[in-house]
């Protein structure tokens, strides 16, 4: 099998990695800007467990398009693109790949693969969830959480899977990959606080108030999710409906029964932070967004997460836990 990441950003580059320091034959996809510096080095690999490897250049491909990675019939796909890129992303596949070829993607958001099919409707579309946080700087990528990939189950992920555990990518296939997407969309709700915030992830999860606004915005997607019949599933060892509640209680509590969730490397942000530092525009319409429309199919508001999406959309703002919970009125 031939793996092409398309969107050699953090997650492109971790996963991809861990397979071609496995020996597999890896394509990264990326702007040139992001590609230099492995080019010059190779690509450094590490996680919070200890894993360090160096990849050589020998051991991977670059490409700046598609069409320069010539997908062939045993290329896989691995969409690694922001949620904002998926349209352009989805015609540069219908125009480079034959129709049936597998493409998986590790995108946030819940919408990704409907849209994808949408533009590239003779391709193999399936969804994957990736659970953990990863920092890329120039030529090193780290994986600053912990979890397991979820992959859509299909005769290509079933093919596939054993491969990526013995690459280091622990990876299951759930019964109801779309339950376990609306799961992680709940996790990403505090991709905004974290932005706004301007604070480390671990951090950030220490203080009480940026706590309380995360909270909230879970609290009202669970009740949208509800009233549309959507169960969504749990992707860390706190249920969905209790993870709102954990949130809420008082440090001196939070940090004993939370120790799982604050298992983050010191310096790790999310990948809303990096794309706001850097001037690009953010994924807030796929998470915050989605429950916002999600609300609207079924007559009801989303306040808290269309205000985020404000916050989100317009200049650059640094806020206190204090401020946010003021700006949304909590």
């Amino acid at each position: 099998m031939n793996f092409i990441v398309l969107g050699a950003g953090a997650i492109g580059c971790y996963v991809g990695g861990r397979l071609a320091a496995h020996g597999q034959p890896v394509c990264l996809v990326g702007r040139p800007h992001a590609l230099e510096p492995i080019a010059l080095r190779g690509l450094q690999v590490t996680d919070l467990d200890g894993f360090d490897r160096t990849v050589p250049m020998s051991a991977l491909q670059l490409a700046a398009t598609l069409a320069d990675a010539a997908p062939g019939a045993d290329s896989i796909i691995l969409l690694c693109v922001k949620s904002g890129a998926t349209e352009s992303a989805a015609r540069e596949l219908a125009a480079t790949c034959a129709p049936g070829t597998p493409v998986i993607s590790l995108q946030n958001g819940v919408d990704n693969v409907v849209r994808i099919a949408a533009l590239a409707p003779g391709l193999n579309v399936l969804a994957g969830m990736v659970p953990y946080n990863v920092v890329l700087r120039g030529a090193q990528v780290h994986r600053a959480t912990a979890g397991h990939l979820q992959l859509q189950r299909d005769a290509v992920t079933e093919r596939i899977a054993p491969l990526f555990n013995a690459a280091g990518l622990a990876t299951t296939l759930p019964p109801d990959i779309r339950a376990v997407q609306w799961g992680k969309l709940l996790l990403n709700l505090n991709n905004p606080v974290n932005a706004l915030s301007d604070l480390p992830l671990r951090q950030e999860l220490l203080d009480r108030d940026c706590r309380r606004v995360f909270a909230a915005l879970q609290t009202e997607a669970l009740r949208v999710m509800a009233r549309a019949g959507i169960t969504p599933a749990q992707v860390t060892a706190v249920s969905p409906t209790l993870m709102p509640h954990v949130l809420r209680l008082p440090n001196w509590l939070f940090t004993r029964l939370a120790k799982r969730m604050l298992q983050i490397d010191t310096t790790a942000r999310s990948s809303m932070w990096d794309d706001l530092e850097a001037g690009r525009v953010t994924e807030i319409d796929a998470l915050c967004g989605a429950v916002v429309r999600l609300a609207a199919q079924r007559g009801m508001a989303a306040p808290l997460n269309a205000r985020m999406c404000e916050l989100l959309g317009g200049p650059r703002q640094r806020l206190t836990g204090g401020q946010m919970r003021q700006m949304l009125g909590l």
